[in-house]
């Protein structure tokens, strides 16, 4: 192998190794391993990773930039904790974006073929939601097809600023469109507040073929605003709320 192969093949190794040692660090962020205002110790991570003590820095680094970890004065890190009020603007910001994204769609035009694909991903959500009942099946397809839709959004844009903000802002804990989805798996009215939420999809992408840029837009804002229902549907219960990854770094209002 030549030296110039050999540095990429290093580089690409010690990228992978990175992007797991940032996965694994936001699932003990996420799952409650390390808890709020905890000082996160690098030696400790070393160990509980089996990573070197460079990939962890950089993936500290990584969850700073997505909002789950502060920067101390003196050096290092601690895991951040979220009001209520942090994750409706979240939300919120999230939603002004996707609409934002929906409207430039419509007044630039989409081509054919990611059109196309944004229907086929309608389609494919609709015979999910077919039957009476919704399945575990049909609910983990729905998730998969709403964050295809939701990206599909971001690319109908055709503003890389717009699509790069985008993927900044779903990194916000709690503002990922499947953030609150998985809360409403269960319960008798599970299937009713997904077919509405589909039923936006449809409107949104109607008002994108037909160029209504304004219309697409606060259809978009309007669809952001579920995650706004589900998370008062999810806080609302005690066991349904523990589900919700990142749940144990919120301050409930009763707590503080």
């Amino acid at each position: 192998m030549s030296t110039g192969l050999a540095e990429a093949a290093d580089d690409s190794a010690a990228l992978s190794q990175t992007v797991r040692t940032q996965l694994r660090l936001r699932e003990l962020v996420l799952g409650g391993e390390l808890k709020p205002g905890a000082r996160i110790a690098e030696l400790t991570l070393v160990e509980r990773l089996g990573a070197s003590r460079t990939p962890i820095r950089m993936a500290l680094v990584r969850l700073q930039e997505e909002g789950l970890l502060e920067a101390m004065p003196n050096g290092g890190f601690t895991v951040k904790d979220f009001s209520e009020h942090d994750i409706h603007d979240a939300i919120e910001l999230r939603g002004t974006l996707e609409g934002l994204a929906a409207r430039l769609a419509a007044e630039r035009g989409v081509a054919t073929v990611l059109l196309a694909e944004a229907r086929d991903c309608i389609e494919s959500i609709d015979a999910l939601l077919a039957g009476p009942d919704l399945s575990e099946e049909s609910f983990g397809g729905y998730v998969i097809q709403n964050g295809r839709f939701h990206d599909l959004l971001a690319e109908m844009a055709g503003s890389d600023m717009v699509r790069r903000q985008l993927e900044r802002a779903k990194t916000l804990p709690f503002a990922s469109p499947n953030a609150f989805v998985l809360a409403r798996a269960t319960g008798v009215d599970a299937r009713d507040a997904l077919v509405v939420a589909q039923a936006q999809h449809r409107g949104v992408l109607d008002a994108i073929h037909k160029r209504e840029g304004t219309r697409a837009e606060s259809l978009m804002r309007e669809h952001a605003r579920i995650a706004h229902a589900n998370l008062r549907h999810a806080m609302a219960d005690h066991r349904t709320w523990m589900q919700v990854p990142g749940a144990s770094l919120v301050r409930r209002r009763n707590t503080r």
